[in-house]
């Protein structure tokens, strides 16, 4: 088992080593615990660009022990001209996933890391200046990192598919081949652009130089964005979904995120008596997986979508008479009849906290891995795919509409728990992410299992995740064989992976106790690492 690192003074967890050891430079240089998210957050843009980028969006979820929780929304709504009509009459019955067509809503993650500074600032004295946040990322865009593994793998899986797409093979295949792992790569241009906005601040990429470029390129190629769009978007702070829970008060981020899902989920569980259960026993497993069920069914596939479109408060999917009634309809022998319905996503999970208290849940992404798989010439700036998950269906909650924002499976998790100490958790994994949550704050906060334990131990997965497009059960095979007997017996279709599976997703976590000792763990089946001093 891998344990957790502890620390004193600042630690930082992120899914690629070079990103957490970003996020500790700044913290020894006493910025506090969102400037260093936003140097890990530009380290990992480019270091891990298959699963994140600043063409993608960004939620984020801060506590602090003086100001009461917040979370910022840094995701893009869709174009002016992104309508049901414009791709009905290009002959699409979809919206693409792949492709000019497929980059339709404004990435957000670069304003979201501005309005988290202007935060940091106005609340908590941040000093240091942007061009020492994004000097790590500019630095191995412009004189090359080591290819890491998953990314090493996702190219070699997906480099023949993308290759073709405008830009792509220019910035990921050098020579017209996919990188091994440990081999250098180069991203200069990249690095010229965040160059650029280190100079003339993060606005200049929707209202600037590099907002001109990047909607002259999307034009050229037929996107429906426009710079009008691009110089209408602001990230915008928000109040975080709350879930009274046995072990403490959870947090989530609201719509458009399946943030309300991961709380429903766990105040499910809290109802059902999880806490009598064996951790990682058949019942613990099955109890999640009907509790994610109830959760999709109830919450997420009628109701989640752009807040502007709801018909309900998201708090209000949070009731306890709502979650009693999903827990009570949960047979504890008999598993629910699953259609399918989960959607896959590449994306990073990050935490960081500081000296002072403050906690940082952070999760940063491009929807599928490499977006659109369009880079665009001036900027070398990959550009997400998540209007892919709008509906052009008539009656669909998540139909597209112009500057509608689309249904995110992004959602970063906090808790403060009734002893004292703050936990800032997630993972990478579309529908997977509200699951992996359950799996890891269950067993560490409900069962008093270590955090490293708490990712280390074998997962589950129910549904579609990244790399993989089956809605089975899908369990590591470190699990033992009556385990998966018994849930077979139960009625659940099973699919055994690795021991170690990366579609399991990049798992992380921090905790800070009463008496400011700092924990974090790293997850084997991803590059990451803790770094804290």
């Amino acid at each position: 088992m891998i344990a957790a690192s502890y620390a004193r003074r600042g630690v930082a967890v992120a899914p690629h080593a070079l990103a957490a050891q970003s996020a500790l430079a700044v913290l020894r240089e006493g910025g506090n615990a969102v400037e260093a998210m936003v140097a890990a957050a530009a380290t990992i843009a480019v270091v891990y660009p298959h699963m994140n980028g600043i063409g993608g969006d960004a939620f984020w979820l801060i506590l602090s022990p003086d100001r009461p929780p917040v979370a910022i929304d840094a995701s893009g709504p869709a174009a002016r001209a992104a309508s049901v009509a414009f791709y009905r009459a290009q002959g699409f019955d979809a919206v693409p996933v792949r492709g000019p067509l497929a980059a339709n809503t404004v990435a957000g993650a670069v304003a979201g890391w501005d309005c988290a500074l202007a935060l940091a600032r106005a609340c908590w004295g941040a000093r240091l200046p942007l061009a020492r946040l994004l000097e790590d990322a500019i630095h191995y865009a412009e004189q090359g990192v080591p290819v890491a593994a998953s990314l090493a793998a996702s190219l070699g899986a997906k480099g023949a598919e993308l290759a073709p797409l405008p830009g792509f093979a220019a910035r990921f295949l050098p020579g017209g081949e996919a990188p091994r792992a440990g081999t250098l790569l180069r991203q200069p241009m990249l690095g010229a652009t965040l160059r650029r906005l280190a100079e003339a601040g993060l606005a200049d990429f929707y209202r600037g130089e590099v907002a001109r470029s990047i909607a002259q390129d999307l034009a050229a190629l037929g996107s429906p964005l426009a710079l009008a769009d691009l110089e209408d978007y602001r990230a915008r702070e928000t109040r975080p979904l709350e879930l009274a829970h046995s072990a403490g008060t959870l947090y989530n981020t609201s719509a458009p995120t399946q943030g309300a899902v991961s709380l429903a989920i766990l105040g499910i569980l809290d109802r059902v008596g999880l806490e009598r259960l064996r951790c990682d026993s058949a019942d613990h497993v099955h109890a999640v997986v009907e509790a994610t069920k109830a959760a999709f069914v109830d919450i997420r596939d009628p109701h989640l979508t752009d807040p502007a479109d709801m018909t309900v408060e998201p708090q209000a999917l949070l009731d306890p008479a709502r979650l009693a009634r999903l827990a009570a309809g949960i047979d504890p022998a008999r598993a629910r009849p699953w259609p399918g319905a989960t959607a896959p996503g590449g994306t990073i999970w990050m935490g960081v906290i500081d000296s002072a208290g403050r906690a940082v849940s952070f999760i940063q992404s491009l929807y599928h891995e490499f977006g659109s798989g369009v880079v665009l010439a001036g900027t070398h700036v990959n550009w997400q795919n998540r209007g892919a998950s709008f509906s052009l269906a008539e009656t669909h909650v998540n139909r597209l509409r112009p500057g509608k924002k689309p249904f995110h499976t992004l959602n970063p998790a906090a808790a403060r728990l009734r002893d004292g100490r703050t936990m800032v958790y997630g993972t990478m994994g579309g529908d997977g992410q509200p699951q992996t949550q359950a799996a890891v704050f269950t067993r560490y906060a409900v069962f008093g299992r270590p955090l490293g334990e708490a990712i280390w131990a074998p997962r589950w997965l129910l549904g579609r995740t990244w790399g993989s497009a089956s809605e089975t059960l899908k369990l590591e095979a470190r699990f033992g064989a009556d385990v998966v007997a018994a849930l077979r017996a139960r009625g659940h279709a099973l699919e055994l992976l690795g021991e170690f599976d990366e579609r399991m997703g990049h798992a992380g976590a921090a905790v800070r106790d009463a008496d400011g000792v700092l924990e974090a763990a790293a997850d084997p089946r991803g590059d990451g690492a803790v770094a804290g001093f």
